[in-house]
Formats: structure tokens, sequence, C-alpha cells
């Protein structure tokens, strides 16, 4: 067997591991960082707790939904838009698509009559498709998709921020300022150590990364509710 055949990348794991992390860690950190900053605060009590971290998941949950949907839908609209003219162009001038699309291979390091071979190849299978992936640099993946974005975030977002919210439930209000850095914490270690291991990074400096990070918003936090007077 070769070599070509034996090997394995991790590439193709960027976009949903990027938006899987991503909301995890949002969820997990802030949502534990508005924990500890109300717990801290003197004289609060475990329902405002409570209701702090559920207002904290439920909103952020529904924000990274709405972000994400805005975003992909913002891609989308851009990506029809230029596939739009580039059709418009392969109509109206087939033969200067072809010697565009030949001088990207060139530039690429195609000697130029091979280049010209492959794009009239190219072109005569699916021209859009050639110009999509070479010229605009689209990958050949169906298009974004913003409601399976939305909801992959959302759904990534609750799964970081339950946890915390558990944890303050289950917790005297006097140990949660402890016991929800401490969940918090644990559960940075684990999303960092699996994302490294999915994307095949190293694992301890994506652990100590978000750990350090997440250390540092609910120090910050708690230091806030702590100084703070309450009503103002």
């Amino acid at each position: 067997m070769s070599a070509a055949n034996t090997e394995h990348h991790l590439v193709h794991r960027t976009g949903w591991l990027r938006a899987a992390v991503l909301g995890a860690n949002d969820g997990i950190i802030s949502v534990s960082s508005l924990v500890v900053g109300v717990a801290a605060a003197p004289g609060v009590g475990t329902s405002t707790i409570l209701l702090t971290g559920s207002a904290a998941l439920v909103g952020g949950a529904l924000s990274m939904a709405a972000g994400e949907y805005v975003s992909v839908s913002s891609q989308a609209d851009t990506e029809a838009a230029d596939l739009a003219r580039e059709a418009a162009e392969l109509h109206r001038n087939p033969e200067n698509e072809t010697a565009e699309l030949a001088a990207i291979y060139v530039d690429r390091g195609v000697e130029p009559a091979i280049a010209r071979v492959v794009a009239e190849q190219m072109m005569a299978k699916d021209a859009l498709s050639a110009h999509r992936r070479d010229e605009l640099g689209l990958a050949d993946d169906g298009g974004s998709r913003p409601v399976q974005a939305a909801v992959f975030s959302a759904a990534a977002f609750t799964a970081g921020a339950i946890i915390p919210v558990l944890v303050a439930a289950l917790t005297a209000r006097d140990l949660a300022v402890v016991a929800v850095p401490v969940a918090a914490l644990l559960l940075l270690a684990i999303l960092g150590a699996i994302g490294a291991r999915a994307g095949g990074a190293p694992m301890a400096k994506a652990v100590l990364r978000v750990t350090l990070l997440g250390a540092v918003a609910m120090a910050a936090t708690a230091l806030l509710g702590r100084v703070m007077p309450l009503g103002l």
C-alpha cells in the first residue's frame, strides 16, 4: 500500500470542531463566571444564583444561535451572489473563463499546455464547480446551512453551560464559589483535551490554555461580586 493511501489528515474536522469547542467553552466560562460573581456577593441567596445561571444559559444559547445564524446566512448570501455572477460569466464568455481557470493552474505550478488541457476537461465536466473550487475557493460541501449551524451552536453552548448551573443548584450557597469554579475548570480541561485529540494538536498546551483563560474570567467576576455593593 502506498504512502498516499495511508495518510490520515484531520483538517476536515476543523469546521465542526471549532463550532463545538467555541460553543461549549463559551457556555462553561460565561455561565460559570456569572454564577461565581453573583455567589461571591454578600447576602445573595441560592435562588438568585440559580436564576442568574439559568438566565445566562438561556440567553447565551439563544445569542449563540442568533449570531451563528446571521453569520452563516451572510456567508451563504455572499457565496450565492458570487456563484450567480460566475454562472453568468460562464454563459457569456466560456472561452475567457477557460483561460482564467488555466491561468490559476499555471500559478500553482502546472505547465501552461497541461493547464489548458486540465481547464478544458474541468470545464467540460462541470464548469461552475471548477470555478467554485479553484477561482472562488469555495468547498463543494453543499453550501452553508444557517439553521444547522444555529442549532449546533446553541446545543454546544447549552451542553457546556448546564453543568455549572446544576452544580450551583446542588451545592450549598457558601460552597458554590468554590464548587462551580472547580467543576468548570475540570470541564474545560476535559474539553480542551478532547478538542486537541480530535484535531491532532498537542493536548497539554490546549488544556493549559483553556483552563487558564477560564480561571482568569471566574477570578475577575468573583472579585467584582465581592467588592461591588448590592443595590447599585
